[in-house]
């Protein structure tokens, strides 16, 4: 075993407290000191960053200094779970506050551990007595349920802790709950330290035009299913696994149960390792699929967002977004759950296919939090949409026609330039195909001996040629699924109709002979 895993287990157990760790408690408890004693203060550090250490040894030295009580909320009853378990770590003893527990001992004990729907039923059933509880501490306070809580503890100073102070709701912010914010180490410096992994970022350029926002300003399941389980998607996924992945321990997460269903039937089908998880498992499945994912070197785990919080396992080499998100905080979580540090494990890989780099940037970007904790819609408000994101795509060819097509210099053809440069000078939008066939068909010609083979290469060109049309049909504003459908079919017959009609002379225009008879 590596000292670094020693010191990190050492850490868990409470022995020792890392210096960015100590710091912290510090700073709260000067603000605890000197701040009035209902004050709402929000601590930030990213995730693996040891959040429950701290606030676990500050519950302790709390406890040690003060006379009155400590609750400690969490949202899911495995968060509630091992909040318990490392504040026993800490030489704290504390009772778990869930819908079976036996309250007649709850004098006995000064930490309580709650989930808020159960501390919700309890405080308004009036079983659980509050009146001596002097510090509360919020595990994942973006979260915005714990705030109906909150008229209960009026007298109570209260600590939330997150990764990402940014509201799951943006009609609720954080700021209207919380006095002031603390920013705790960046993931830039945890990683120089050695405290996180590095994160190697393959992105994928993705059409996601087809998805729709809900009412909590995030992508529906149902829009994401219908493009993530389509043939095209499910493959393209195998496809990036392979090319990233292939052997390495590799959690997928999925924006919908029959979405992460269908991707366990695609690498099963590729005959590749994997199983599937989502919140309808029983507790023992949940149990052994995690104990499997844990002990299989190559295993690969496609779950929903079930694993995005109160879920460490290091060992795990690859993340793959296999959804988009418009919350910066799932993003994070779910990357962060490949941060983990292991032995010589100094980076693991991230492939997005939901053009979620885009979006937000590179996760561990210098963010500055205070301004998102005070203006968050000014940060919201400036997200890229995904029109904007895909309007700066330059789609090439695929690497599998790649070497088909290797005597040709230029591939690449910028239909919304060629638009523009047309209606600037008031020419037909339909000039625009006309001169993308013909580069096409150049593509084609340089790459063949006769025109069988141009017509043959043409078929390989059905991918490019439905991402010209998608481009043009947003040009002219025209989308309709039959439009485009007609559009590529006609796009397809003209393209073989000009190499039958024009191979000889293209031939000679770029050879400077004919081709032979």
């Amino acid at each position: 075993m590596s000292d670094r895993v020693e010191a990190l287990q050492d850490k868990k157990s409470g022995k020792e407290l890392y210096n960015y760790q100590q710091g912290a408690i510090q700073q709260i408890f000067e603000k605890f000191d000197t701040a009035p004693s209902d004050y709402h203060l929000l601590y930030q550090l990213p995730t693996g960053g040891g959040k429950t250490v701290i606030f676990s040894e500050m519950v302790r030295q709390y406890l040690k200094n003060h006379d009155r009580k400590v609750l400690v909320m969490t949202h899911r009853i495995e968060l509630c779970n091992q909040t318990s378990t490392m504040l026993t770590s800490f030489g704290v003893e504390n009772k778990v506050v869930n819908s079976k527990a036996n309250l007649d001992d709850q004098a006995n004990y000064s930490c309580f551990v709650a989930m808020v729907e159960t501390l919700n039923n309890r405080l308004n059933d009036g079983k659980l007595d509050i009146s001596d509880i002097g510090l509360v501490i919020i595990d994942e306070a973006h979260y915005n349920s714990f705030t109906k809580l909150f008229k209960f503890f009026e007298t109570s100073f209260i600590l939330g802790v997150t990764a990402t102070p940014l509201s799951s709701n943006k009609e609720l912010p954080m700021k209207d709950n919380y006095n002031e914010l603390i920013a705790g180490e960046t993931i830039e410096a945890l990683i120089e330290n050695e405290f996180l992994a590095r994160a190697e970022v393959f992105q994928y350029d993705m059409g996601l035009t087809s998805l729709e926002v809900g009412s909590n300003g995030d992508y529906t399941v149902k829009s994401s299913e219908d493009l993530y389980s389509s043939p095209a998607m499910l493959q393209k996924l195998v496809d990036a696994y392979k090319k990233h992945s292939l052997g390495k321990k590799t959690l997928i997460f999925n924006n919908g149960i029959n979405t992460s269903i269908n991707v366990y039937y695609a690498f099963r089908q590729a005959g590749i390792p994997i199983m599937h998880l989502d919140n309808t498992a029983t507790k023992k499945q949940r149990a052994q699929i995690l104990q499997w994912f844990k002990e299989t070197p190559n295993a690969i785990l496609t779950s929903v967002s079930i694993l995005t919080t109160g879920f460490d396992e290091p060992t795990i080499d690859t993340i793959i977004l296999n959804r988009a998100t418009k919350s910066l905080t799932l993003y994070y979580q779910m990357i962060g759950r490949g941060s983990r540090i292991l032995n010589n494990k100094s980076k693991f890989t991230v492939v997005d296919l939901g053009n979620n780099y885009y979006r937000f940037g590179p996760w561990g970007a210098d963010l500055d939090w205070q301004m998102i904790f005070k203006s968050p819609n000014y940060y919201i408000d400036r997200i890229q949409s995904d029109e904007s994101i895909e309007a700066k795509f330059r789609h090439e060819l695929h690497e599998d026609i790649q070497e088909d097509f290797a005597k040709s210099e230029d591939t690449y053809f910028d239909v919304k330039q060629v638009y523009i440069d047309a209606t600037a000078k008031g020419e037909s939008s339909k000039v625009v195909l006309e001169r993308s066939i013909e580069h096409h068909a150049k593509m084609c010609i340089e790459n063949s001996e006769d025109v069988y083979d141009a017509i043959a290469l043409a078929k390989l060109l059905k991918d490019d040629i439905n991402n010209r049309i998608a481009v043009y049909a947003k040009c002219i504003s025209k989308s309709t699924h039959n439009f485009i459908s007609w559009l590529k079919d006609d796009y397809k017959k003209k393209l073989n109709s000009y190499l039958r009609q024009n191979f000889d002379d293209v031939f000679e225009q770029i050879h400077g002979y004919p081709p032979e008879d």
